[in-house]
């Protein structure tokens, strides 16, 4: 299984990317070292969507709060970047894709970055990872 992350990217141009505790979904907390990983800016933080394909140098399970009833599962992650993307896709590119029963990577990609538009990390199907491998 491949991963995508939403999340605020400072230099989306760096050869490495860290994220500490972030929120999983969609099978998001099933990342581990080696893994494919698709790096979206997010344009919650002023970015511009896919910037990069990298892989997960490392993966590190937050611990739940005892405190806290309910909480989404975090992890902290450390990419090296393999490819820049050479074409643009964000919300304003996947937003019409509105059908969640289609089976389109399109759709895939604005339910679980979109539609509850936290950042976030999430696992995306192969079908997904080759629609995104397009864009490299």
């Amino acid at each position: 299984m491949a991963f995508a992350i939403k999340a605020e990217v400072q230099d989306p141009q760096a050869e490495t990317f860290s994220f500490v505790a972030q929120k999983t979904m969609y099978g998001g907390k099933q990342i581990a070292e080696g893994d494919t990983i698709f790096v979206f800016a997010s344009e919650n933080e002023g970015g511009q969507g896919l910037v990069a394909r990298g892989i997960v140098t490392s993966s590190e399970i937050i611990p739940r709060r005892p405190d806290l009833e309910r909480q989404t599962p975090r992890v902290s992650v450390s990419i090296r970047r393999t490819a820049l993307a050479a074409r643009r896709l964000g919300r304003d590119e996947l937003k019409r894709f509105k059908d969640w029963k289609d089976g389109r990577p399109e759709t895939e990609l604005n339910f679980k970055f979109y539609r509850q538009a936290t950042n976030k990390i999430v696992g995306v199907s192969d079908r997904t990872a080759a629609f995104l491998d397009g864009f490299f």
